[in-house]
Protein backbone atom coordinates (compact mmCIF):
# COMPACT_ATOMS: atom_id res chain seq x y z
CA UNK A 1 0.00 0.00 0.00
CA UNK A 2 3.01 2.34 0.34
CA UNK A 3 3.32 2.59 -3.41
CA UNK A 4 -0.32 3.69 -3.59
CA UNK A 5 0.23 6.30 -0.88
CA UNK A 6 3.24 7.72 -2.74
CA UNK A 7 1.28 7.66 -6.00
CA UNK A 8 -1.79 9.33 -4.48
CA UNK A 9 -2.59 9.63 -0.75
CA UNK A 10 -6.30 9.89 -1.56
CA UNK A 11 -6.24 6.60 -3.49
CA UNK A 12 -4.50 4.99 -0.49
CA UNK A 13 -7.18 6.34 1.85
CA UNK A 14 -10.08 5.04 -0.24
CA UNK A 15 -8.62 1.56 -0.67
CA UNK A 16 -6.97 0.89 2.68
CA UNK A 17 -8.96 3.02 5.12
CA UNK A 18 -12.48 3.06 3.62
CA UNK A 19 -12.23 -0.30 1.86
CA UNK A 20 -13.32 1.04 -1.54
CA UNK A 21 -12.43 -1.04 -4.58
CA UNK A 22 -13.32 -0.92 -8.25
CA UNK A 23 -11.94 -2.71 -11.30
CA UNK A 24 -11.03 -1.17 -14.63
CA UNK A 25 -9.03 -2.34 -17.63
CA UNK A 26 -5.70 -1.49 -15.98
CA UNK A 27 -6.59 -3.40 -12.82
CA UNK A 28 -7.66 -6.44 -14.86
CA UNK A 29 -4.46 -6.28 -16.92
CA UNK A 30 -2.38 -6.03 -13.74
CA UNK A 31 -4.13 -9.10 -12.31
CA UNK A 32 -3.27 -11.06 -15.45
CA UNK A 33 0.36 -9.96 -15.20
CA UNK A 34 0.53 -11.17 -11.59
CA UNK A 35 -0.99 -14.60 -12.22
CA UNK A 36 2.44 -16.20 -12.53
CA UNK A 37 3.70 -14.84 -9.21
CA UNK A 38 0.47 -15.05 -7.20
CA UNK A 39 0.85 -18.80 -6.65
CA UNK A 40 3.13 -19.75 -3.76
CA UNK A 41 5.97 -21.75 -5.28
CA UNK A 42 9.68 -22.24 -4.64
CA UNK A 43 11.66 -22.34 -1.43
CA UNK A 44 13.18 -19.34 0.34
CA UNK A 45 15.92 -20.64 2.66
CA UNK A 46 16.27 -19.28 6.17
CA UNK A 47 19.16 -16.79 6.41
CA UNK A 48 20.58 -18.84 9.29
CA UNK A 49 20.73 -21.93 7.09
CA UNK A 50 22.03 -20.24 3.96
CA UNK A 51 25.60 -20.73 2.88
CA UNK A 52 27.69 -18.75 0.42
CA UNK A 53 28.17 -20.47 -2.88
CA UNK A 54 24.81 -22.21 -2.65
CA UNK A 55 22.88 -22.42 -5.92
CA UNK A 56 20.47 -19.50 -6.42
CA UNK A 57 16.85 -20.08 -5.45
CA UNK A 58 13.61 -18.35 -6.34
CA UNK A 59 10.42 -18.21 -4.29
CA UNK A 60 7.15 -16.66 -5.47
CA UNK A 61 4.38 -14.97 -3.47
CA UNK A 62 6.33 -14.78 -0.20
CA UNK A 63 4.57 -13.24 2.80
CA UNK A 64 6.98 -11.62 5.28
CA UNK A 65 6.68 -9.05 8.06
CA UNK A 66 9.01 -6.70 9.91
CA UNK A 67 7.44 -6.00 13.33
CA UNK A 68 10.12 -3.52 14.38
CA UNK A 69 9.60 -1.45 11.26
CA UNK A 70 5.85 -2.00 11.28
CA UNK A 71 5.83 -3.30 7.71
CA UNK A 72 4.33 -6.37 6.05
CA UNK A 73 4.38 -7.39 2.40
CA UNK A 74 3.69 -10.20 0.00
CA UNK A 75 6.70 -10.24 -2.32
CA UNK A 76 6.03 -11.26 -5.93
CA UNK A 77 9.39 -12.98 -6.27
CA UNK A 78 12.49 -13.32 -4.10
CA UNK A 79 15.77 -14.40 -5.71
CA UNK A 80 18.12 -15.74 -3.02
CA UNK A 81 21.77 -16.70 -3.20
CA UNK A 82 23.19 -17.57 0.16
CA UNK A 83 22.18 -14.86 2.62
CA UNK A 84 21.72 -12.33 -0.14
CA UNK A 85 18.09 -11.82 -1.22
CA UNK A 86 16.69 -9.65 -4.00
CA UNK A 87 12.99 -8.77 -4.22
CA UNK A 88 11.49 -8.66 -7.72
CA UNK A 89 8.26 -6.71 -8.17
CA UNK A 90 6.13 -7.30 -11.27
CA UNK A 91 4.58 -4.30 -13.04
CA UNK A 92 2.18 -4.53 -15.97
CA UNK A 93 3.35 -1.41 -17.82
CA UNK A 94 6.47 -0.39 -19.70
CA UNK A 95 9.69 0.74 -18.07
CA UNK A 96 9.72 4.56 -17.90
CA UNK A 97 12.41 6.55 -19.67
CA UNK A 98 13.53 8.51 -16.61
CA UNK A 99 16.93 8.84 -14.86
CA UNK A 100 15.96 6.58 -11.95
CA UNK A 101 14.74 3.87 -14.36
CA UNK A 102 11.62 3.16 -12.27
CA UNK A 103 8.72 5.27 -10.99
CA UNK A 104 9.03 6.58 -7.43
CA UNK A 105 6.09 4.52 -6.06
CA UNK A 106 7.69 1.37 -7.51
CA UNK A 107 11.07 2.21 -5.95
CA UNK A 108 9.50 2.90 -2.55
CA UNK A 109 7.59 -0.38 -2.67
CA UNK A 110 10.74 -2.33 -3.53
CA UNK A 111 12.70 -0.57 -0.81
CA UNK A 112 10.04 -1.47 1.76
CA UNK A 113 10.35 -5.11 0.69
CA UNK A 114 14.12 -4.87 1.01
CA UNK A 115 13.84 -3.46 4.54
CA UNK A 116 11.54 -6.34 5.47
CA UNK A 117 14.07 -8.85 4.14
CA UNK A 118 16.84 -7.12 6.14
CA UNK A 119 14.87 -7.36 9.39
CA UNK A 120 14.39 -11.06 8.66
CA UNK A 121 18.18 -11.56 8.52
CA UNK A 122 18.89 -11.33 4.79
CA UNK A 123 21.41 -9.12 3.08
CA UNK A 124 19.53 -6.87 0.67
CA UNK A 125 20.90 -3.74 -0.96
CA UNK A 126 18.87 -3.66 -4.17
CA UNK A 127 15.67 -4.83 -5.82
CA UNK A 128 14.33 -5.35 -9.32
CA UNK A 129 11.26 -3.83 -10.95
CA UNK A 130 10.16 -6.05 -13.82
CA UNK A 131 8.04 -4.17 -16.36
CA UNK A 132 6.03 -6.76 -18.28
CA UNK A 133 5.07 -4.61 -21.26
CA UNK A 134 8.69 -3.90 -22.19
CA UNK A 135 9.98 -7.18 -20.65
CA UNK A 136 12.69 -5.23 -18.88
CA UNK A 137 14.34 -5.65 -15.47
CA UNK A 138 15.27 -2.38 -13.79
CA UNK A 139 17.70 -2.47 -10.87
CA UNK A 140 16.77 -0.26 -7.90
CA UNK A 141 19.55 0.44 -5.38
CA UNK A 142 18.42 0.94 -1.79
CA UNK A 143 20.34 4.14 -1.13
CA UNK A 144 20.20 5.96 2.19
CA UNK A 145 18.04 8.59 0.52
CA UNK A 146 15.53 6.00 -0.77
CA UNK A 147 15.40 4.29 2.63
CA UNK A 148 14.69 7.64 4.29
CA UNK A 149 11.96 8.38 1.71
CA UNK A 150 10.40 4.95 2.31
CA UNK A 151 10.29 5.34 6.09
CA UNK A 152 8.87 8.85 5.74
CA UNK A 153 6.13 7.47 3.45
CA UNK A 154 5.39 4.77 6.06
CA UNK A 155 4.95 7.39 8.79
CA UNK A 156 2.87 9.68 6.57
CA UNK A 157 0.60 6.78 5.55
CA UNK A 158 0.01 5.90 9.21
CA UNK A 159 -0.94 9.50 9.96
CA UNK A 160 -3.18 9.73 6.90
CA UNK A 161 -5.06 6.58 7.89
CA UNK A 162 -6.39 8.44 10.94
CA UNK A 163 -8.10 11.01 8.70
CA UNK A 164 -9.26 13.39 7.49
CA UNK A 165 -9.48 12.23 3.90
CA UNK A 166 -6.55 13.60 1.83
CA UNK A 167 -7.36 16.31 -0.68
CA UNK A 168 -7.81 15.25 -4.33
CA UNK A 169 -5.05 15.82 -6.85
CA UNK A 170 -5.48 18.96 -8.96
CA UNK A 171 -5.81 18.45 -12.73
CA UNK A 172 -3.49 15.46 -12.45
CA UNK A 173 -2.65 13.15 -15.39
CA UNK A 174 -2.80 10.28 -12.88
CA UNK A 175 -6.57 10.57 -12.48
CA UNK A 176 -7.93 9.46 -15.89
CA UNK A 177 -6.62 5.87 -15.58
CA UNK A 178 -7.29 5.47 -11.85
CA UNK A 179 -9.77 2.69 -11.10
CA UNK A 180 -11.33 4.71 -8.26
CA UNK A 181 -11.84 7.95 -10.16
CA UNK A 182 -15.65 7.59 -10.14
CA UNK A 183 -15.47 7.18 -6.35
CA UNK A 184 -12.88 9.90 -5.75
CA UNK A 185 -14.45 12.55 -8.05
CA UNK A 186 -11.26 14.69 -7.96
CA UNK A 187 -12.22 17.45 -10.39
CA UNK A 188 -15.79 17.65 -9.09
CA UNK A 189 -14.64 17.92 -5.48
CA UNK A 190 -11.98 20.53 -6.28
CA UNK A 191 -14.53 22.62 -8.19
CA UNK A 192 -17.03 22.58 -5.33
CA UNK A 193 -14.36 23.36 -2.74
CA UNK A 194 -13.22 26.31 -4.86
CA UNK A 195 -16.82 27.45 -5.32
CA UNK A 196 -17.40 27.39 -1.57
CA UNK A 197 -14.35 29.62 -1.19
CA UNK A 198 -15.52 32.01 -3.93
CA UNK A 199 -12.55 31.10 -6.15
CA UNK A 200 -14.40 29.89 -9.27
CA UNK A 201 -14.36 32.23 -12.26
CA UNK A 202 -17.38 32.47 -14.55
CA UNK A 203 -17.25 29.87 -17.31
CA UNK A 204 -14.80 27.62 -15.45
CA UNK A 205 -17.39 25.23 -14.07
CA UNK A 206 -16.81 22.47 -16.66
CA UNK A 207 -14.63 19.61 -15.46
CA UNK A 208 -13.16 16.49 -17.04
CA UNK A 209 -15.44 13.46 -17.25
CA UNK A 210 -13.02 10.80 -16.07
CA UNK A 211 -15.39 7.83 -15.99
CA UNK A 212 -17.81 6.27 -18.51
CA UNK A 213 -21.07 8.10 -19.04
CA UNK A 214 -23.03 4.86 -18.60
CA UNK A 215 -22.56 1.80 -16.43
CA UNK A 216 -21.81 -1.53 -18.11
CA UNK A 217 -24.13 -3.60 -15.91
CA UNK A 218 -27.92 -3.49 -15.99
CA UNK A 219 -30.83 -4.45 -13.70
CA UNK A 220 -32.79 -7.66 -14.18
CA UNK A 221 -36.54 -7.65 -13.43
CA UNK A 222 -38.41 -10.91 -12.81
CA UNK A 223 -42.21 -10.64 -12.54
CA UNK A 224 -43.38 -14.05 -13.77
CA UNK A 225 -45.06 -15.72 -10.80
CA UNK A 226 -43.48 -19.05 -9.90
CA UNK A 227 -40.25 -18.27 -11.78
CA UNK A 228 -36.84 -19.28 -10.40
CA UNK A 229 -33.61 -17.32 -10.79
CA UNK A 230 -30.71 -19.76 -11.07
CA UNK A 231 -27.12 -19.87 -12.27
CA UNK A 232 -25.58 -21.97 -15.02
CA UNK A 233 -21.85 -21.42 -15.43
CA UNK A 234 -21.28 -17.67 -15.70
CA UNK A 235 -24.87 -16.97 -16.74
CA UNK A 236 -27.98 -16.25 -14.69
CA UNK A 237 -31.11 -17.96 -15.97
CA UNK A 238 -34.76 -17.29 -15.23
CA UNK A 239 -36.85 -20.46 -15.55
CA UNK A 240 -40.52 -21.30 -15.24
CA UNK A 241 -40.80 -25.06 -14.87
CA UNK A 242 -38.54 -26.33 -17.69
CA UNK A 243 -38.84 -23.21 -19.87
CA UNK A 244 -36.01 -20.67 -19.91
CA UNK A 245 -37.58 -17.22 -19.86
CA UNK A 246 -34.35 -15.25 -20.06
CA UNK A 247 -30.59 -15.23 -19.57
CA UNK A 248 -28.01 -12.64 -18.52
CA UNK A 249 -24.24 -12.84 -18.20
CA UNK A 250 -23.23 -12.58 -14.54
CA UNK A 251 -20.75 -9.73 -15.08
CA UNK A 252 -23.46 -7.66 -16.78
CA UNK A 253 -25.98 -7.83 -13.92
CA UNK A 254 -26.06 -4.90 -11.47
CA UNK A 255 -29.12 -6.02 -9.46
CA UNK A 256 -31.97 -8.52 -9.57
CA UNK A 257 -35.53 -7.32 -8.88
CA UNK A 258 -38.05 -10.00 -7.95
CA UNK A 259 -41.79 -9.39 -7.71
CA UNK A 260 -44.17 -11.55 -5.69
CA UNK A 261 -43.68 -15.32 -5.81
CA UNK A 262 -40.24 -15.52 -7.44
CA UNK A 263 -37.45 -17.68 -6.00
CA UNK A 264 -33.66 -17.33 -6.13
CA UNK A 265 -31.46 -20.44 -5.84
CA UNK A 266 -28.62 -20.64 -3.31
CA UNK A 267 -26.07 -20.75 -6.13
CA UNK A 268 -27.45 -17.59 -7.73
CA UNK A 269 -27.64 -15.86 -4.34
CA UNK A 270 -23.98 -16.59 -3.57
CA UNK A 271 -22.88 -15.42 -7.01
CA UNK A 272 -24.83 -12.17 -6.66
CA UNK A 273 -23.27 -11.55 -3.24
CA UNK A 274 -19.81 -12.15 -4.72
CA UNK A 275 -20.57 -9.66 -7.49
CA UNK A 276 -21.93 -7.08 -5.04
CA UNK A 277 -25.24 -7.14 -6.91
CA UNK A 278 -28.23 -6.88 -4.53
CA UNK A 279 -31.55 -8.68 -4.81
CA UNK A 280 -34.47 -6.26 -4.45
CA UNK A 281 -37.76 -7.68 -3.17
CA UNK A 282 -41.14 -6.27 -4.22
CA UNK A 283 -44.66 -7.35 -3.49
CA UNK A 284 -46.69 -8.53 -6.47
CA UNK A 285 -48.24 -5.06 -6.66
CA UNK A 286 -44.86 -3.32 -6.74
CA UNK A 287 -44.31 -2.32 -3.09
CA UNK A 288 -40.55 -2.29 -2.34
CA UNK A 289 -40.04 -4.02 0.99
CA UNK A 290 -36.56 -5.52 1.21
CA UNK A 291 -33.03 -5.94 -0.09
CA UNK A 292 -30.64 -8.89 0.09
CA UNK A 293 -26.91 -8.10 -0.15
CA UNK A 294 -23.56 -9.60 0.71
CA UNK A 295 -21.38 -8.20 3.49
CA UNK A 296 -22.20 -4.56 4.14
CA UNK A 297 -19.88 -1.83 2.93
CA UNK A 298 -16.66 -1.67 4.96
CA UNK A 299 -16.70 2.10 5.44
CA UNK A 300 -18.02 2.16 8.99
CA UNK A 301 -16.53 5.63 9.51
CA UNK A 302 -18.98 7.12 7.00
CA UNK A 303 -21.92 5.46 8.75
CA UNK A 304 -20.70 6.69 12.13
CA UNK A 305 -20.53 10.26 10.81
CA UNK A 306 -23.92 9.81 9.12
CA UNK A 307 -25.59 8.86 12.40
CA UNK A 308 -23.87 11.72 14.23
CA UNK A 309 -24.99 14.28 11.66
CA UNK A 310 -28.53 12.88 11.57
CA UNK A 311 -28.80 13.49 15.32
CA UNK A 312 -27.81 17.15 14.84
CA UNK A 313 -31.02 19.07 13.94
CA UNK A 314 -29.18 22.13 12.66
CA UNK A 315 -26.85 20.27 10.28
CA UNK A 316 -29.60 17.89 9.17
CA UNK A 317 -31.82 20.86 8.31
CA UNK A 318 -29.24 22.20 5.85
CA UNK A 319 -29.26 18.92 3.95
CA UNK A 320 -33.06 18.65 4.12
CA UNK A 321 -33.38 22.14 2.65
CA UNK A 322 -31.15 21.11 -0.27
CA UNK A 323 -33.27 18.02 -0.98
CA UNK A 324 -36.55 19.94 -0.88
CA UNK A 325 -35.39 23.00 -2.84
CA UNK A 326 -33.96 20.67 -5.49
CA UNK A 327 -37.31 18.92 -5.77
CA UNK A 328 -39.29 22.18 -6.01
CA UNK A 329 -36.96 23.61 -8.68
CA UNK A 330 -37.21 20.49 -10.77
CA UNK A 331 -41.00 20.43 -10.41
CA UNK A 332 -41.04 24.01 -11.66
CA UNK A 333 -38.82 23.05 -14.60
CA UNK A 334 -41.15 20.19 -15.53
CA UNK A 335 -44.17 22.50 -15.58
CA UNK A 336 -42.32 25.21 -17.51
CA UNK A 337 -41.22 22.76 -20.19
CA UNK A 338 -44.26 20.52 -20.55
CA UNK A 339 -47.46 22.24 -19.42
CA UNK A 340 -50.00 23.39 -21.97
CA UNK A 341 -51.61 26.74 -21.30
CA UNK A 342 -50.70 29.49 -18.88
CA UNK A 343 -49.05 28.18 -15.69
CA UNK A 344 -47.18 31.38 -14.85
CA UNK A 345 -48.94 31.73 -11.50
CA UNK A 346 -47.88 28.21 -10.53
CA UNK A 347 -44.28 28.92 -11.54
CA UNK A 348 -44.26 32.09 -9.43
CA UNK A 349 -45.73 30.24 -6.46
CA UNK A 350 -43.14 27.47 -6.74
CA UNK A 351 -40.40 30.11 -6.83
CA UNK A 352 -41.80 31.68 -3.67
CA UNK A 353 -42.04 28.31 -1.90
CA UNK A 354 -38.47 27.47 -2.93
CA UNK A 355 -37.27 30.70 -1.29
CA UNK A 356 -39.27 29.84 1.81
CA UNK A 357 -37.73 26.37 1.93
CA UNK A 358 -34.23 27.86 1.83
CA UNK A 359 -35.11 29.96 4.87
CA UNK A 360 -37.05 27.34 6.86
CA UNK A 361 -35.98 27.24 10.49
CA UNK A 362 -37.00 23.69 11.33
CA UNK A 363 -37.90 20.38 9.70
CA UNK A 364 -41.61 20.69 10.50
CA UNK A 365 -41.86 24.03 8.67
CA UNK A 366 -39.91 22.57 5.74
CA UNK A 367 -42.29 19.61 5.57
CA UNK A 368 -45.26 21.99 5.34
CA UNK A 369 -43.57 24.00 2.57
CA UNK A 370 -42.85 20.81 0.61
CA UNK A 371 -46.49 19.77 0.98
CA UNK A 372 -47.67 23.15 -0.34
CA UNK A 373 -45.31 22.91 -3.31
CA UNK A 374 -46.57 19.40 -4.05
CA UNK A 375 -50.17 20.61 -4.10
CA UNK A 376 -49.31 23.41 -6.53
CA UNK A 377 -47.38 21.06 -8.78
CA UNK A 378 -50.00 18.30 -8.90
CA UNK A 379 -52.80 20.83 -9.31
CA UNK A 380 -51.26 21.58 -12.72
CA UNK A 381 -49.94 18.08 -13.49
CA UNK A 382 -52.90 17.42 -15.79
CA UNK A 383 -51.67 20.25 -18.06
CA UNK A 384 -48.62 18.14 -18.93
CA UNK A 385 -50.68 15.10 -19.99
CA UNK A 386 -51.50 14.85 -23.68
CA UNK A 387 -52.90 11.34 -24.24
CA UNK A 388 -54.09 10.07 -27.61
CA UNK A 389 -57.58 10.91 -28.79
CA UNK A 390 -59.18 7.58 -27.83
CA UNK A 391 -57.79 7.61 -24.30
CA UNK A 392 -58.60 11.27 -23.91
CA UNK A 393 -62.20 10.74 -24.99
CA UNK A 394 -62.58 7.86 -22.56
CA UNK A 395 -61.11 9.99 -19.76
CA UNK A 396 -58.69 7.21 -18.80
CA UNK A 397 -55.82 9.55 -17.99
CA UNK A 398 -57.66 12.40 -16.34
CA UNK A 399 -55.81 13.58 -13.24
CA UNK A 400 -57.20 15.69 -10.43
CA UNK A 401 -55.04 15.17 -7.36
CA UNK A 402 -52.30 12.96 -5.99
CA UNK A 403 -53.58 9.94 -4.07
CA UNK A 404 -52.14 6.59 -3.02
CA UNK A 405 -52.59 3.51 -0.82
CA UNK A 406 -54.31 2.55 -3.01
CA UNK A 407 -54.17 4.83 -6.06
CA UNK A 408 -57.63 5.47 -7.48
CA UNK A 409 -56.81 6.36 -11.09
CA UNK A 410 -54.26 5.26 -13.74
CA UNK A 411 -51.95 8.28 -13.40
CA UNK A 412 -51.63 7.81 -9.66
CA UNK A 413 -51.07 4.08 -10.21
CA UNK A 414 -48.18 4.93 -12.56
CA UNK A 415 -46.70 7.48 -10.17
CA UNK A 416 -46.84 5.12 -7.17
CA UNK A 417 -45.29 2.25 -9.11
CA UNK A 418 -42.46 4.39 -10.46
CA UNK A 419 -41.74 6.04 -7.12
CA UNK A 420 -41.29 2.56 -5.63
CA UNK A 421 -38.84 1.61 -8.39
CA UNK A 422 -36.95 4.88 -7.95
CA UNK A 423 -36.82 4.36 -4.17
CA UNK A 424 -35.17 0.95 -4.56
CA UNK A 425 -32.54 2.40 -6.92
CA UNK A 426 -31.59 5.02 -4.34
CA UNK A 427 -31.56 2.44 -1.56
CA UNK A 428 -29.07 0.47 -3.66
CA UNK A 429 -27.02 3.57 -4.53
CA UNK A 430 -26.59 4.90 -0.99
CA UNK A 431 -25.77 1.39 0.27
CA UNK A 432 -23.09 1.00 -2.42
CA UNK A 433 -21.52 4.31 -1.37
CA UNK A 434 -21.31 3.13 2.24
CA UNK A 435 -24.29 4.81 3.90
CA UNK A 436 -26.92 3.15 6.04
CA UNK A 437 -30.00 3.58 3.82
CA UNK A 438 -32.36 3.59 6.82
CA UNK A 439 -30.95 6.71 8.53
CA UNK A 440 -32.02 9.87 6.71
CA UNK A 441 -31.51 13.57 7.30
CA UNK A 442 -34.97 14.74 6.17
CA UNK A 443 -37.13 11.62 6.28
CA UNK A 444 -36.90 10.50 9.87
CA UNK A 445 -36.20 6.85 10.75
CA UNK A 446 -39.16 4.52 10.52
CA UNK A 447 -39.16 0.74 10.65
CA UNK A 448 -38.46 -0.70 7.21
CA UNK A 449 -38.20 2.68 5.44
CA UNK A 450 -35.03 3.52 3.49
CA UNK A 451 -35.11 7.12 4.69
CA UNK A 452 -31.79 8.25 3.20
CA UNK A 453 -32.74 6.80 -0.18
CA UNK A 454 -35.99 8.79 -0.01
CA UNK A 455 -34.01 11.92 0.88
CA UNK A 456 -31.82 11.71 -2.21
CA UNK A 457 -34.60 10.68 -4.57
CA UNK A 458 -36.66 13.82 -3.84
CA UNK A 459 -34.92 15.95 -6.48
CA UNK A 460 -35.29 13.13 -9.03
CA UNK A 461 -39.00 12.39 -8.59
CA UNK A 462 -40.08 14.91 -11.28
CA UNK A 463 -37.05 14.40 -13.55
CA UNK A 464 -37.18 10.59 -13.69
CA UNK A 465 -40.48 9.14 -12.42
CA UNK A 466 -42.85 11.94 -13.49
CA UNK A 467 -41.03 12.26 -16.81
CA UNK A 468 -41.47 8.53 -17.45
CA UNK A 469 -45.22 8.90 -16.78
CA UNK A 470 -45.46 11.71 -19.33
CA UNK A 471 -43.59 9.63 -21.89
CA UNK A 472 -45.83 6.61 -21.34
CA UNK A 473 -49.07 8.57 -21.61
CA UNK A 474 -48.21 11.22 -24.19
CA UNK A 475 -46.50 8.77 -26.57
CA UNK A 476 -49.36 6.29 -26.28
CA UNK A 477 -47.14 3.55 -24.84
CA UNK A 478 -49.55 2.84 -21.99
CA UNK A 479 -53.22 2.18 -22.79
CA UNK A 480 -56.45 1.70 -20.83
CA UNK A 481 -56.15 -2.10 -21.13
CA UNK A 482 -52.91 -1.97 -19.12
CA UNK A 483 -54.87 -1.22 -15.92
CA UNK A 484 -57.11 -3.20 -13.58
CA UNK A 485 -59.91 -1.61 -11.56
CA UNK A 486 -60.95 -3.31 -8.35
CA UNK A 487 -63.46 -1.41 -6.30
CA UNK A 488 -62.04 2.07 -5.97
CA UNK A 489 -58.45 1.01 -6.60
CA UNK A 490 -56.48 0.94 -9.85
CA UNK A 491 -53.46 -1.28 -10.51
CA UNK A 492 -51.23 -2.17 -13.46
CA UNK A 493 -51.56 -5.45 -15.32
CA UNK A 494 -48.40 -7.60 -15.81
CA UNK A 495 -48.04 -6.24 -19.36
CA UNK A 496 -48.56 -2.73 -18.04
CA UNK A 497 -45.76 -3.21 -15.50
CA UNK A 498 -43.39 -4.32 -18.26
CA UNK A 499 -44.24 -1.17 -20.21
CA UNK A 500 -43.59 1.00 -17.15
CA UNK A 501 -40.27 -0.68 -16.29
CA UNK A 502 -39.14 -0.31 -19.88
CA UNK A 503 -39.90 3.41 -19.84
CA UNK A 504 -38.17 3.81 -16.49
CA UNK A 505 -34.99 2.04 -17.64
CA UNK A 506 -34.88 4.15 -20.80
CA UNK A 507 -35.16 7.27 -18.67
CA UNK A 508 -32.41 6.39 -16.19
CA UNK A 509 -30.17 5.31 -19.09
CA UNK A 510 -30.72 8.56 -21.01
CA UNK A 511 -27.85 11.04 -21.09
CA UNK A 512 -28.08 14.40 -19.36
CA UNK A 513 -25.67 17.30 -18.91
CA UNK A 514 -24.71 17.77 -15.28
CA UNK A 515 -25.54 21.41 -14.43
CA UNK A 516 -22.55 21.81 -12.10
CA UNK A 517 -19.84 19.94 -13.99
CA UNK A 518 -20.82 20.34 -17.62
CA UNK A 519 -20.22 16.77 -18.75
CA UNK A 520 -22.84 14.34 -20.06
CA UNK A 521 -23.68 11.16 -18.15
CA UNK A 522 -26.71 8.93 -17.66
CA UNK A 523 -29.21 9.57 -14.90
CA UNK A 524 -28.12 6.33 -13.26
CA UNK A 525 -24.58 7.73 -13.11
CA UNK A 526 -25.97 10.99 -11.75
CA UNK A 527 -27.53 9.06 -8.86
CA UNK A 528 -24.10 7.76 -7.86
CA UNK A 529 -22.35 11.11 -8.30
CA UNK A 530 -24.90 12.86 -6.07
CA UNK A 531 -24.65 10.15 -3.42
CA UNK A 532 -20.86 10.44 -3.37
CA UNK A 533 -21.06 14.23 -3.12
CA UNK A 534 -23.37 13.76 -0.14
CA UNK A 535 -20.73 11.48 1.39
CA UNK A 536 -18.13 14.25 0.97
CA UNK A 537 -20.43 16.59 2.92
CA UNK A 538 -20.95 14.06 5.71
CA UNK A 539 -17.19 13.46 5.91
CA UNK A 540 -16.57 17.20 6.13
CA UNK A 541 -14.72 17.64 2.85
CA UNK A 542 -17.52 19.79 1.40
CA UNK A 543 -19.56 22.26 3.40
CA UNK A 544 -22.90 21.89 1.63
CA UNK A 545 -24.77 19.56 -0.70
CA UNK A 546 -25.74 20.87 -4.14
CA UNK A 547 -28.89 19.18 -5.51
CA UNK A 548 -29.15 18.15 -9.16
CA UNK A 549 -31.34 20.73 -10.87
CA UNK A 550 -31.80 20.86 -14.62
CA UNK A 551 -31.91 24.23 -16.30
Amino acid sequence: MLNEFVYCPRLFYFEWVQGEWSDNADVAEGALTHRRVDKETGDLPSPDESADGEAPRAARSVLLSAPKLGLIARLDLVEAEGKRATPVDYKKGAAPDIPDGAWEPDRVQLCAQGLILRENGYECDRGVAYYAKSKKRVDVLFTAELVQRTLAARDAARAASLGPIPAPLVDSPKCPRCSLVSICLPDETNLLIAAEGGEVEEGSEHVRRLFPGRTDAFPVYVQEQGAVVGKSGEVFEVRLAKEVLGKARAIEVSQVNVYGNVQVTAQALKALCDLGAPILHFSYGGWFYGMTTGMTHKNVELRRLQFSLAENPYRSLGLAQAFVTGKIRNCRTMLRRNAAGDVSSALEELNRLCDMAEGARDAETLLGIEGSAGRVYFLHFDAMLKPGAAAQEAGTFNFETRNRRPPTDPINALLSYLYAVLAKDFAVTVSAVGFDPYMGFYHRPRYGRTSLGLDLMEEFRPLVADSAVLQLVNAGEILPEHFLKRGGAVALTPDGKKKVLGAYERRVDSMVTHPLFGYTISYRRVFEVQARLLARVVEGELKSYEPFCTR
